[in-house]
């Protein structure tokens, strides 16, 4: 029940709040949250990020037999994740940090696509009925994968309007995902 509450309104709602007022093609969510007045706000998004991938993260893998490699990119993701929050994105004053910060955050990313594509084409080849009832899950995740490289090919950025519907989208997709999974391996539970 608290990770249905998180996925469809704590996140959204929290994430276009932070975002409010900004040029969403120009700017991105690291140079919002280095705003002064905006760096608690991106820090709480990413420990809320962080928290509810975790969780989903592991209740997905519970699915998977020999999940080593899943459960390692999961870890490094949330590592990166954490990394990236904790860093601040200072180009001016911190060069470096700024470099970290962005590799961090960039690297978050992909490795939790990553380790989402891994999963539900894993879970795809368990049986027959399984790949049907996943199938337009391996077609969301695409079409989320597609959507993020138009926005960034539209702005030629990482932009806010990028991470806005990667976090949205992908945070909607794997809660759908994880109760379609309860109903196609009933006795995983």
């Amino acid at each position: 029940m608290i990770s249905v509450f998180t996925a469809y309104l704590l996140i959204p709602l929290y994430t276009l709040l932070f975002v409010y007022g900004t040029d969403w093609f120009s700017t991105n969510l690291s140079v919002i949250g280095s705003w002064p007045e905006m760096r608690d706000g991106f820090v709480f998004l990413g420990l809320l990020l962080l928290a509810y991938y975790c969780g989903a993260l592991r209740r997905l893998l519970r699915y998977l037999p020999r999940r080593r490699l899943e459960t390692g990119m999961a870890g490094m993701a949330a590592f990166c994740l954490f990394l990236a929050v904790a860093t601040p994105y200072l180009p001016k004053t911190v060069p470096l940090q700024a470099r970290l910060h962005v590799v961090s955050a960039f690297a978050s990313a992909v490795l939790l696509l990553a380790v989402l594509y891994r999963v539900v084409w894993r879970l795809s080849d368990r049986s027959e009925a399984a790949g049907r009832g996943l199938r337009l899950y391996r077609i969301g995740l695409i079409l989320v994968t597609a959507g993020c490289a138009l926005l960034f090919w539209l702005a030629g950025i990482i932009s806010s309007a990028l991470e806005v519907f990667f976090i949205l989208s992908l945070t909607v997709w794997t809660q759908k995902l994880s109760g379609r999974i309860r109903c196609i391996f009933p006795e995983s539970d």
